[in-house]
Parts: C-alpha cells; structure tokens; sequence
C-alpha cells in the first residue's frame, strides 16, 4: 500500500512525538531542571523547545500565524524556547512540567487536526531553511520529525546523566 507524502510526514511526526513522550515518562519532576555540571540545557527547555519548533513548522510555515495560536502557546513561551534562547535552570522562571506538557500536547493535537485536512498541492510552496528533503511546506514538516528525534536523544542523554535507564 502506497501513501502519499503528506501521510508518510505525518507518520513521522506521530511517531517522533510518540519516542519523546516515553523519554519523559515516569521523570520526576524535580528532574526536569537538573543540569548536568556542564551547564548546557535540561529537559523543561527540550520540551518547550519541541513545543515551539512544532508549532513554529507545522502551523506558522505552513498557514502562517492566527490569532488563536496564543491559545496553543503564548508568544512569551515562544521567545522562552527558541532557538537562540537560553534555558534558565530555576523552576520559578519556567512553565511547570505540567504546563509544559500541555503546551506540547495542544499542539501537537492542533498540528495533527490541520494535516489531517490539509493537501498535498498547498504543499508544494516553497520555503526557506530549515526543512528536510525539499525546499518546501512538506520539507518543513519532515524536517519537524528530524529536528525531534535530535531533540529526544537529548532529552535521552539527560536522562542517563540523572541516573535513569535508557527507554526500551
């Protein structure tokens, strides 16, 4: 059975989303802003960051901006986790891992209901960088998938510094 490529950039989505959600499964969550020595990021920033991306390639590049996407994210979470930003390590100064969660799961949902309706044509419409395969819409929505997975071997790495096994 043959499916088109608006269906198999879904399917990765899906299946990106799925692997990073069992990394954050069962974490305590005082371990969502641990560190390792070095400093670098911990797992609250990869999820806002995820969040973010999602939205920011699946929603924004393809239909452009709404108003009722401060309702999936407000544009202080955006800026929070975007690529250039910094993650903060203090608690206080960050959405909650459930607010996190959610952010993520809102989303998501939102991307998934608007693929499901979307063609192939419309996806044709070329973009600039980043994307994955072609220069296009659909190019952004294979890159979303890759850019996850790199994110959740991050979130794996953290992870095994704090001490937890590796997801099977």
């Amino acid at each position: 059975m043959e499916i088109g490529n608006l269906q198999l950039a879904i399917r990765q989505i899906e299946f990106a989303r799925s692997y990073s959600t069992s990394l954050l499964d069962g974490l305590a969550e005082e371990d969502w802003f641990r560190q390792p020595s070095e400093g670098i990021t911990h797992i609250a920033w990869q999820v806002g960051h995820l969040a973010m991306a999602e939205y920011g390639l699946c929603l924004f590049r393809i239909r452009g901006r709404r108003p009722e996407d401060l309702d999936l994210m407000p544009g202080k979470f955006r800026k929070q986790f975007s690529k250039a930003s910094q993650p903060v390590p203090e608690p206080v100064q960050n959405p909650t891992p459930a607010e996190l969660r959610a952010v993520l799961d809102r989303v998501h949902q939102q991307v998934l209901s608007e693929l499901a309706g979307g063609s192939e044509p419309q996806l044709t419409e070329a973009i600039d960088e980043p994307y994955a395969v072609t220069p296009t819409k659909l190019g952004a929505l294979f890159f979303c998938s890759h850019h996850e997975m790199l994110h959740a071997g991050q979130i794996g790495l953290l992870r095994r510094l704090l001490g937890k096994p590796p997801v099977r």
